[in-house]
């Protein structure tokens, strides 16, 4: 198998993103387990921007708003799942993960808690029915998506982020132009959509929407030793990377933080990335916010100005910030129009017979992501599950459990066991 690895050396001043074992996290430290933060320079990050006046939209399955981390981060929100018990309810801890990713404050326990990358951002929070809250079909999760992607931008988000998907094969093609047209509308009010890729490179790599549509920023994820894991899927869909691995988070379980991993997580730094950028520079374009982005990641270790495993590399919000370039035109997209209708065509496995059939949920939290201050538990191989330390969803085709040609669905979050490291030994993958 080939390895898709980013040279450390190469992310040195950005992410600096190995696989490890996956520790216990102490009760009275969230903070200090959030590697991803320090790798991305957090610290020095805060002394230019933290996300201020910037709102972020985050569109998923329901939220807890009473966390204290995120306690004054929600903005009212809107309600396009149908079922009861509105934005603040949920069967899963995915979007306050997100949220906590994104905007967290860390104010509890004494200032330790959990933080995000652009914790001066403000979270719309947007519940949409993933498949956690009963069954949706595939033309009814993308209408809500359209839905609430199209109200976030008329409520001034200047970032839009969509840790969800379903596999393409099931989307029928009325329903992709109608999505398609809506992102299209939205990119040009000037809000930048961030989507995750999904999960199932090494269970069929099956495209997803909306992480692959055009007007979207599709993200994938690496890990602390800047290596794409495996889990994370590869494609002309890929844009960018950043951390989603062993990461800790605000969650709605009974000690309130989780252990988690996969492109959902990716996809929220990128967003907050592009918040923080945003914050210094209100009049830039979402194209040049995304081409600042783009120019300053950290890229792969054989030069190429973008590859299908890294897209064009891993975001870097401190050089971002501290030497940004030339943001470019206001009005031309830095991803060319040839790779943006790539991602959106059918790849050669995407096909009716590589779809997976729904699983049931459960109650309880996988061994790959578990409530942080529980006993620890040894993840298992292979095992994919859902984002929170409450209700995960375990299936093959992550981003999306689906009976193709319009059938019921169910939207997973992107979880599995990450890569092998290929930094030389003796080698710090921690190099500034």
């Amino acid at each position: 198998m080939r390895q898709r690895v980013f040279a450390a050396s190469l992310l040195a001043a950005g992410v600096m993103v190995g696989p490890v074992a996956v520790p216990a996290v102490a009760d009275d430290s969230i903070r200090a387990d959030q590697w991803h933060l320090d790798a991305m320079h957090a610290p020095e990050i805060w002394k230019i921007s933290k996300g201020e006046g910037v709102i972020v939209a985050v569109i998923d399955g329901g939220f807890g708003l009473d966390h204290p981390d995120l306690a004054g981060q929600f903005l009212p929100g809107k309600d396009f799942s149908s079922s009861p018990g509105g934005v603040g309810s949920y069967d899963n801890g995915h979007g306050t993960e997100m949220a906590s990713l994104i905007a967290g404050t860390g104010k509890n326990r004494g200032g330790n808690g959990a933080y995000g990358l652009a914790p001066g951002s403000r979270i719309l929070p947007l519940k949409i029915n993933n498949g956690s809250a009963g069954s949706v079909t595939t033309a009814d999760f993308l209408d809500q998506i359209g839905q609430a992607v199209t109200y976030a931008a008329n409520q001034g988000a200047r970032v839009i982020n969509i840790s969800q998907g379903t596999a393409a094969v099931a989307a029928s093609p009325e329903d992709v132009a109608k999505l398609n047209g809506i992102l299209a509308t939205v990119r040009a009010k000037g809000s930048l959509v961030v989507s995750s890729v999904g999960n199932s490179a090494q269970s069929g790599n099956l495209i997803e929407y909306p992480g692959a549509l055009p007007n979207v920023v599709g993200v994938g994820a690496v890990d602390r030793s800047g290596i794409v894991t495996s889990e994370s899927q590869m494609g002309p869909q890929v844009a960018l990377v950043a951390p989603g691995m062993d990461m800790i988070e605000a969650c709605t379980s009974s000690t309130g933080y989780c252990k988690s991993h996969g492109t959902s997580d990716a996809t929220a730094l990128v967003s907050a990335s592009a918040a923080l950028v945003w914050s210094v520079h209100p009049d830039w374009t979402a194209n040049q916010i995304l081409r600042v982005l783009i120019n300053t990641a950290g890229k792969s270790s054989d030069g190429a100005i973008r590859n299908n495993d890294a897209g064009y590399g891993a975001v870097r919000p401190r050089i971002a910030l501290t030497s940004p370039g030339d943001p470019g035109p206001a009005d031309v997209s830095p991803i060319p129009v040839s790779e943006a209708s790539a991602s959106a065509a059918p790849s050669p496995s995407a096909s009716p017979s590589a779809a997976s059939t729904p699983s049931p949920s459960s109650a309880a939290p996988s061994p790959s992501e578990v409530a942080v201050g529980a006993p620890p538990v040894e993840p298992v191989a292979g095992k994919s599950s859902g984002s929170g330390g409450v209700l995960p969803v375990v299936a093959g085709v992550v981003g999306g459990l689906v009976l193709v040609a319009g059938a019921v669905f169910v939207v997973l979050r992107r979880r599995k066991a990450g890569g092998q490291p290929v930094v030389p030994p003796g080698e710090d993958p921690y190099v500034r």
